[in-house]
């Protein structure tokens, strides 16, 4: 997520508001805050979950909705999603 750098304390704020929702959402095992650091405003979460099933009842919760709808406008550029698998298992 790339943010407009006047709007990255912002964002800090709504995370750390919903951070401990999002954990508590069944089948949140984890969830971090990572900040580049050769870009100033880059920030990506990286979130595991028990199986496609939750992470996509929590893309359709409430939370993901408000949190979402304050984090939205606050963007640079648009932002991206992966979902990934660990080939290593």
């Amino acid at each position: 997520m790339d943010f407009q750098q006047d709007k990255v304390d912002t964002f800090l704020e709504i995370f750390l508001a919903s951070k401990y929702k999002i954990l508590a959402m069944e089948g949140c095992r984890r969830l971090e805050l990572l900040n580049s650091i050769t870009e100033n405003g880059v920030f990506f979460t990286y979130s595991e979950w028990e199986s496609p099933e939750h992470l996509e009842k929590y893309r359709n919760s409430q939370v993901f909705k408000e949190t979402w709808a304050k984090t939205k406008p606050l963007f640079r550029i648009k932002a991206e999603a992966w979902s990934v698998v660990n080939t290593e298992r």
